[in-house]
């Protein structure tokens, strides 16, 4: 962990700020002449900062994108941008919308299938042409897939949710404005806040951290740690809201560069698997994945590995005598105070975790957990989920 070698690569641009999505009209314009607007499933939360655009003819066309982007889909609309002669992409949302909208820029340049460009159940092969230019306006407080370098996208006949991934992927802008996120319920700010926890925790605690994305991931974890509570109990709490923002875009940040672990290992396979919300699945994972790492390093190391678990309890809790147990322990009674369900209530059962275990022991992100894990190992934390 934070050896002396590393690279570091963001979005070109970041534009972050309460009121900064009235920029997006001035940050988009010298992208191109024919914009397609990705939004979620409420386009109509964004007409105001979107008119100016639709005034002077800039936008080629406006879609939707309901919930998590899939293969077909992304195709699909990659060959509508094609025929409509779009030349940037804009995408206004969470996660889902921005990994959307990465992969259709980056298929309006490159030939052949989304296939070619998979990881795990596609060819892998890396891109061949730089993807239009990308604006990517943040409405959550979550994934930070507007400074990440791969787009998620489930591919439904294999029941696997898996990445196309490639440092051309990187937002030429990223766009956040923590007023976007205010209108979140409760229960998507729990989701989504904990999402961006578990990726700073991961980046923090893996064997690819490095010096400066530690100091994101240092940030980041005491914000989210003071005020995620705060922006579920009180979505209207700018202060908060604005923490979470910031926490989200630094953990983006840091996982574009020191990679994640075995709780999102799990969660694309388990995301093919069950319907149930990413962060909610992380959400479940992240106490249950800490705990066994941490009891792993203890019997095998390496020691410096346990010591980074010291130091993410006195980040997580605030005090300075805390030990990695204490992490474990402030982790699971926060998800048990933003009421997160189990996983059991989405049709997970034990039946489906041999599956579950297979899939993740071939995910990429499992190369980057601080300590290789056993399959009885994995599977005790996927049943400890239920």
């Amino acid at each position: 962990m934070s050896g002396a070698a590393f690279e570091f690569a963001t979005a070109g641009r970041i534009v972050f700020g309460c009121g900064a999505a009235q920029q997006l009209p001035a940050l988009a314009g010298p992208l191109g002449r024919s914009a397609l607007v990705l939004t979620g499933s409420r386009p109509d939360r964004y007409e105001a900062i979107l008119r100016p655009m639709e005034e002077t003819g800039c936008i080629r066309a406006r879609r939707s994108v309901g919930g998590e982007p899939t293969t077909s889909g992304v195709q699909a609309l990659a060959a509508e941008a094609r025929d409509a002669g779009v030349d940037h992409v804009i995408a206004i949302g969470g996660g889902s919308v921005i990994d959307a909208g990465k992969a259709v820029a980056a298929m309006l340049t490159n030939p052949g299938d989304l296939l070619d460009y998979l990881e795990v159940v596609g060819r892998g092969r890396a891109l061949a042409h730089r993807p239009v230019p990308l604006v990517a306006v943040s409405t959550t407080a979550g994934a930070g897939a507007e400074v990440t370098r791969n787009a998620v996208l489930k591919v439904p006949d294999r029941q696997v949710k898996v990445s196309m991934r490639h440092a051309w992927l990187l937002p030429t802008v990223a766009l956040v404005d923590p007023e976007l996120t205010a209108s979140m319920p409760p229960e998507v700010t729990a989701a989504t806040g904990l999402d961006a926890l578990t990726q700073l925790l991961e980046a923090f605690v893996g064997r690819k951290a490095n010096p400066l994305t530690d100091g994101f991931c240092r940030e980041g974890l005491s914000r989210a740690a003071r005020s995620l509570e705060r922006a579920w109990a009180d979505g209207g709490d700018l202060t908060a809201r604005t923490d979470m923002s910031l926490a989200a875009l630094l953990g983006g940040m840091a996982l574009a560069n020191a990679g994640l672990g075995a709780v999102h290992g799990f969660a694309g396979p388990l995301g093919g698997i069950i319907e149930a919300p990413h962060g909610v699945i992380c959400a479940r994972l992240l106490p249950h994945v800490v705990a066994a790492n941490v009891a792993a390093l203890r019997q095998r190391g390496p020691a410096v590995g346990l010591e980074r678990f010291n130091e993410l309890a006195r980040l997580l809790t605030g005090c300075e005598e805390a030990r990695a147990q204490d992490a474990v322990a402030w982790i699971r009674s926060l998800c048990d105070r933003l009421q997160v369900p189990a996983l059991r209530s989405f049709g997970l059962c034990s039946e489906l975790i041999p599956e579950a275990v297979a899939k993740a022991q071939k995910a990429s992100s499992m190369k980057g957990n601080p300590v290789e894990l056993t399959d009885s190992e994995l599977t005790a934390i996927v049943q400890a989920t239920l």
